[in-house]
């Protein structure tokens, strides 16, 4: 078995948060899941690829896990994200696609011990993370990196924007911190962009964002389009895209990590 996640320490009030890159599945789990769930469609393709050195000093928190085993951007109590929409759920059964995944589907206790195992310790130094990160600075700021393919009718109607911003209509950052982010993604020329559209924020960003207490969550959901050659096996990544997306998450990170509360970790 390996680690169910990978840290990287930094000195920034910047945190990567990686939930669904990870494409790790024990093979007592790959051994129940069915044809198509083996192939991993959901997985974050190359995103720790695409944020890899774009800001330094950004502490970064990754699943190696892929979230057929355990979502970590699922509440762990099992209450859905958005009541009344189709979704996927802490375990999922069906893929975007609605399809299902498994031979046989997992019961409470394998759930349960999936998430003792890989759920909580991602989210426990996700955690840790953030508090030293905020007793550094005052506060911290959780990035959370995610992306999706851009097309998904189970999911959602017509064609993703490329940048999908969450902050869940604004209650889990300041609203300067959802500026930054929002601005930069509007002025990337030749991109398209929205704000708390079909992707509000993930339960992390929700469950971390409180910036009360000097603790602030965003989630940024790029449509895959923008990095990969295609958005359908082998997944390849697409150097020249990357690049040129790279640029303006750079600049959006690189404007966090200057951001610095009004009047001590809070506004």
């Amino acid at each position: 078995m390996i680690a169910p996640v990978e840290i990287t320490h930094g000195d920034s009030p910047v945190v990567l948060g990686l939930p669904h890159t990870g494409t790790y599945v024990p093979p007592e789990v790959e051994a129940q899941l069915n044809t198509r769930g083996r192939g991993l469609e959901d997985t974050d393709w190359h995103i720790h690829r695409l944020y890899d050195g774009i800001l330094e000093g950004a502490s970064t928190v990754r699943a190696t896990f892929h979230r057929y085993v355990i979502d970590a951007n699922r509440d762990p109590s099992g209450v859905s994200l958005y009541p009344g929409q189709n979704t996927t759920t802490l375990v999922p059964l069906t893929d975007f696609d609605g399809h299902p995944i498994w031979n046989r589907d997992p019961d409470a206790a394998e759930i349960e011990a999936r998430r003792l195992a890989y759920h909580a310790p991602y989210h426990a130094a996700l955690a840790a993370a953030l508090e030293r990160a905020k007793a550094q600075h005052g506060f911290a700021i959780l990035y959370d990196c995610h992306s999706i393919r851009s097309t998904i009718p189970f999911l959602f109607d017509g064609t993703l924007p490329d940048f999908n911003t969450g902050t869940n209509m604004g209650t889990t950052c300041d609203p300067a911190i959802e500026d930054i982010v929002v601005t930069a993604c509007a002025a990337a020329e030749g991109y398209s962009s929205v704000l708390n559209g079909r992707f509000k924020g993930g339960w992390t960003t929700r469950h971390y964002g409180r910036p009360e207490e000097g603790l602030h969550a965003i989630q940024v959901e790029l449509a895959q389009s923008t990095y990969l050659n295609a958005e359908t096996a082998p997944w390849s990544y697409d150097a020249a895209k990357a690049t040129r997306l790279r640029a303006h998450l750079n600049t959006i990170l690189t404007r966090l990590a200057s951001w610095a509360p009004m009047t001590g970790g809070n506004t």
